[in-house]
């Protein structure tokens, strides 16, 4: 299989609900990855209200490379991550979403390229507003085992132990970075769904 992403990422996006009420619940993975982003790679996120999010730019190796957190809820990320990718033209193919995954392990990672939303809100209105050929970092959350607790179940706070887990896979994904970006996206493949020794 080939990566067309060759030409790098230029944008990730972290994908959470706005709110203290929500910044610790399972939902605000994405959220999580985007702040570890950038504490390790020296961003500071400002509200940018044009684009509908916090944003911020970091340089890894020798590319830059956007950051955004939507400060609208879940189900309109479309409006904030369409926002700033057509103001600085940033294609589609060149875009990294980072979200919870019901149908993963806690913290396992998988790293593709287009599929469906599979229910998931945020991915819904990403793909609504740009078309579904970007990139996704799921980030697993396990699943509660019925669908009907599965709304309590990531707007709810994960144990100590799967905090710890879903960190683990985030620091894992962080230190895949410089591939990402760059391009080398099925290198990046090959680690993060890699079991840890």
């Amino acid at each position: 299989m080939s990566s067309k992403g060759s030409s790098g990422i230029g944008l990730i996006v972290g994908l959470g609900n706005p709110g203290g009420q929500y910044e610790s619940t399972r939902h605000n993975a994405g959220f999580w990855f985007a702040d570890l982003l950038a504490q390790r790679f020296g961003g500071s996120f400002r509200r940018e209200p044009r684009f509908h999010g916090a944003a911020c730019r970091i340089r890894v190796g020798s590319r830059e490379c956007w950051l955004l957190k939507p400060s609208t809820f879940m189900n309109r990320s479309g409006q904030s991550v369409s926002s700033l990718a057509r103001y600085y033209k940033i294609p589609v193919e060149n875009l990294l979403v980072v979200h919870d995954e019901l149908d993963l392990p806690t913290g396992a990672l998988r790293l593709k390229r287009g599929g469906g939303h599979a229910g998931h809100n945020g991915l819904r209105d990403i793909m609504s507003a740009m078309g579904g050929d970007f990139y996704r970092l799921r980030v697993g959350i396990d699943h509660p085992g019925d669908r009907n607790r599965v709304s309590d179940y990531v707007l709810s706070r994960p144990s100590r132990d799967d905090h710890d887990a879903i960190c683990a896979g985030l620091e894992k994904a962080v230190d895949t970075l410089p591939l990402i970006v760059a391009g080398e996206l099925q290198k990046a493949m090959h680690i993060l769904h890699s079991k840890s020794s």
